[in-house]
């Protein structure tokens, strides 16, 4: 699993190549929170290597349609496809299929490894769109140099930061629902690729990934106690941070630069918000009142926390500096609030939200302003965001002495929603950076 996984981290190198001029207003779409119509986009057979090509070619328009943003122009619609990689384009014949965007690839295999170049074409304007690029990768990392250039695609056709080649981590769940079974993986954001950080020996719970993508801090019960472990991705060896029979810790976070960890620590009967230096195991409290304090959640600059707490009598939450101070709560609407994530532009929180006998999905700005549904069934739970704080991924449970937890996503504006691709039960993901 450790050799996997250091391929997996190797990386692809990106070259430019086929230069292309510079244009006046390039083909983009507008996102906003109305009806958004997905731009019709042409994706030919990538050519050279007609198996890795084929592989390479379906996961790029699996990426791309799969936000929503995109409708593929289907294989039969396409009248005059190139007939190699370096042919010029025929742009009439583009427009008359009302394709907007149009994709060529090759695909050349060196021995164990491979090579896919890629041009983007705005055809209304009749040019390529930004300069042609050359992945270099392992042939076993293929699928990562469909990601990249999926990524790149994505940016240029919508002006926000991509996130296809990146990973979430997530806890698998087997058994019934009195003796769940459980343990950590870490999977490509589609589902593929799935390497498991821990056994089945004991439980585990809320893995959440560094800033870097580097470690996974989560609870454990490997003691027989919960208490909080850090995990190296790359070697999958882990370390306690707490330790202890008398007090329970849990829900732990890092900071996005990795310097800290804000988590919820039980004493006495008493849970506060803890902050500990992920480098020396240091600790401070945050909060102290006779209340539950839980699921901290760190804005991007590390400056301030948003957390769970039932002090004004049902789970609200609230925002505060991690040098200390009083709480501000943010939420005040119908229902209990909990799990708050805290978006990677800063701009929106999202949280779980629980009407009655319904859960939400739900996201606000982070002074609470703007709150908005985006989900509603039995049970909605376990919001994470995509690195590019478009999508939220989380856990839905279906109802039933049999439920079972599933992974979806959803796009900000409610639209979008999506089942994972995974033939077994699974919950608490939590999405990592794009990776180098």
């Amino acid at each position: 699993m450790t050799l996997t996984l250091s391929l997996a981290l190797a990386g692809t190198v990106a070259l430019p190549i086929l230069p292309a001029s510079a244009q006046d207003g390039p083909l983009r779409i507008e996102i906003t929170d109305g009806v958004v119509e997905a731009m019709p986009i042409a994706i030919p057979a990538f050519f050279g290597d007609s198996d890795v090509a084929k592989k390479v070619r379906d996961v790029v328009a699996r990426d791309l349609t799969g936000t929503g943003l995109f409708r593929e122009i289907p294989a039969e619609a396409q009248v005059n496809a190139p007939g190699s990689f370096t042919e010029a384009v025929a742009y009439e014949d583009w427009r008359a299929i009302n394709a907007q965007a149009l994709v060529t690839a090759e695909v050349t295999s060196a021995g164990e490894n491979i090579s896919v170049k890629f041009r983007l074409f705005d055809v209304f304007a009749g040019q390529p769109q930004g300069d042609g690029m050359q992945f270099d990768a392992r042939a076993s990392d293929w699928r990562r140099a469909a990601h990249k250039i999926a990524d790149q695609i994505y940016t240029r056709l919508t002006g926000e930061q991509a996130y296809f080649d990146s990973r979430v981590a997530f806890v698998q769940e087997t058994g019934p629902k009195n003796a769940r079974i459980k343990r950590i993986g870490v999977m490509d954001y589609d589902g593929s690729n799935i390497l498991w950080m821990t056994d089945s020996s004991s439980l585990v719970l809320a893995p959440q990934f560094s800033g870097n993508g580097r470690q996974i801090v989560y609870t454990s019960y490997d003691s027989g106690f919960p208490q909080i472990r850090i995990m190296d991705v790359a070697t999958v060896t882990s370390r306690a941070a707490t330790q202890g029979t008398d007090s329970m810790a849990f829900s732990p976070r890092f900071s996005r630069d990795g310097r800290w960890i804000a988590y919820s620590l039980e004493n006495g009967g008493n849970t506060d918000i803890w902050l500990m230096d992920a480098a020396t195991g240091a600790q401070r409290q945050l909060t102290n009142a006779p209340s539950i304090e839980t699921s901290p959640s760190f804005s991007p600059d590390g400056r301030q926390i948003v957390f769970e707490s039932d002090r004004s009598g049902a789970p609200q939450l609230y925002v505060m500096g991690i040098e200390g101070g009083e709480p501000t709560r943010i939420s005040f609407g119908d229902g209990r609030y909990g799990s708050p994530a805290w978006s990677p532009k800063g701009d929106l929180i999202a949280f779980t939200k629980q009407v009655g006998e319904r859960f939400h999905i739900a996201t606000m700005r982070s002074d609470g302003s703007g709150e908005k549904n985006l989900t509603e069934s039995f049970l909605d739970e376990s919001p994470t965001w995509a690195p590019n704080g478009r999508v939220v991924m989380f856990t839905r449970v279906t109802p039933g002495g049999n439920g079972q937890p599933r992974l979806h996503s959803v796009d900000i504006t409610g639209r979008n929603m999506r089942p994972l691709n995974l033939d077994f039960a699974a919950s608490d993901p939590s999405w990592g950076p794009v990776m180098p």
